[in-house]
């Protein structure tokens, strides 16, 4: 994706009437953005050529808004897989609702985009700040969640029944995409239904946010992975750890997972190819020299490695063979045919680490990423995900965030720092 092709202009509903109950806070002028370069080398074209820069709308409260708090009800619907943190932006996003703006009528959708379908019979939960009031201190979500589409005419029709005005979509890539067909069905029928994304993925791969809640926590979590791994392999003669981490496109949990314990001594990513031989000759120099190795590889990675599983999964991911197992059979296989012993542990703690509570500082993310996305639903906005970029919450187009992944630049600094800490060839082939 070229700078050419960045547009990052939202969707209104049209003109805010009422003005905001909010009394207390600094409001955001429609008028206010965020660059999207950080580096003046990257704004000099724009600069020399009379043109703005690329910029993000700043998210925040508006002191005007679209909607009437007392006549609009709201839903909220979480999908994909679990995450830390997904409770949390459900309380924040109903205290939002009933405390700024006094909106009574929010609705829990059940069991994901399901839940949107009235024929399926998953009745709503009525959402109060009782009802929110302790759900932060717990993993997983009350709505329960599920993969896979459903037709966006029945779920306008039940939303249009209820009299949701905004409808609140927690969830990834395959989540979002879902919410703008559902706003793009409402427009086509001109109803004034506003549809907010909130960025749920493990992986951190959506693109135009920085930084998506659950991550910092995952990370947290799969260091005690890396450490029990590093300890079996002190613990033993030719020890070697090896940890698959969450990571389908992306292995940004594996890199800074490696980051924020450098006694990992190989990450392997989705975005940097590696081969079978050229991993065990570099891993049996390492135990030469050190005796020991932790390895720890993305869910990704090495795909082109394993026979195709074929298929996809209810959400449109290609199934993933499983390069973990793959790996530690390979390993031993490799060392017995040489007559070398080593001794090999494994683990596997990806659904440990996703249904685990959010920590301290994704906690705060997920209340503010709910209080921004209240604020712009509010204000009308809409097919939109609230974003975080440049250290301040914005608001990007669905079509923007979902068009491509966000992946490790191979070049960049982030795969230059995990070179540096594990001390791995840059080239595994």
């Amino acid at each position: 994706m070229t700078d050419q092709d960045l547009d990052f202009t939202i969707e209104r509903l049209g003109e805010c009437r009422f003005p905001s109950p909010m009394r207390k806070g600094r409001f955001a002028g429609d008028g206010e953005r965020i660059m999207y370069h950080s580096r003046f080398d990257d704004m000099k074209p724009y600069l020399a050529a009379g043109a703005e820069p690329p910029a993000l709308e700043l998210a925040g409260p508006r002191e005007r808004i679209f909607f009437d708090p007392a006549t609009i009800a709201c839903g909220i619907v979480t999908c994909g897989g679990l995450c830390p943190g997904i409770n949390n932006v459900i309380r924040a996003v109903v205290l939002s609702l009933y405390h700024h703006y006094g909106v009574r009528r929010i609705y829990g959708f059940r069991y994901g985009y399901e839940g949107l379908v009235k024929r399926l019979g998953h009745n709503p939960l009525d959402l109060t700040p009782e009802v929110v009031e302790r759900i932060g201190e717990m993993g997983g979500t009350i709505l329960a969640s599920s993969r896979g589409p459903q037709d966006p005419a029945e779920m306008v029709d039940n939303v249009e029944e209820l009299g949701i005005g905004i409808l609140f979509a927690i969830g990834g890539d395959g989540t979002l995409k879902g919410a703008g067909k559902i706003a793009g069905e409402a427009a086509r029928r001109g109803r004034p239904i506003s549809v907010i994304g909130i960025p749920k993925t493990i992986d951190n791969d959506i693109s135009f946010i920085q930084t998506t809640f659950g991550f910092e926590t995952a990370v947290a979590e799969a260091k005690l992975a890396t450490y029990a791994a590093n300890t079996e392999a002190l613990g033993a003669k030719n020890g070697i750890g090896l940890v698959k981490l969450m990571g389908r496109d992306s292995g940004f949990i594996a890199a800074y997972t490696a980051l924020v314990d450098s006694q990992v001594n190989y990450c392997l990513v989705p975005e940097v190819p590696f081969t079978l031989p050229g991993l065990l000759r570099s891993l049996e120099e390492r135990l030469t020299a050190r005796g020991h190795a932790v390895i720890v590889v993305a869910e990704g990675a090495g795909q082109e490695l394993l026979a195709a599983t074929g298929g996809r999964d209810a959400s449109g991911n290609v199934k993933l063979g499983d390069i973990g197992t793959y790996l530690r059979d390979a390993i031993k296989e490799h060392f017995a045919r040489s007559g070398r012993e080593i001794n090999l542990k494994y683990i596997d703690p990806s659904y440990i680490i996703r249904s685990q509570p959010a920590n301290p500082h994704d906690s705060a993310l997920c209340l503010l990423l709910g209080h921004n996305a209240v604020h712009a639903g509010m204000a009308g906005r809409t097919n939109m995900v609230v974003g975080f970029w440049n250290n301040q919450f914005t608001h990007v187009p669905i079509d923007l965030a979902t068009r491509q992944r966000k992946k490790i630049d191979p070049d960049g600094w982030l795969w230059s720092s995990v070179l540096a800490s594990t001390g791995q060839p840059r080239d595994i082939r």
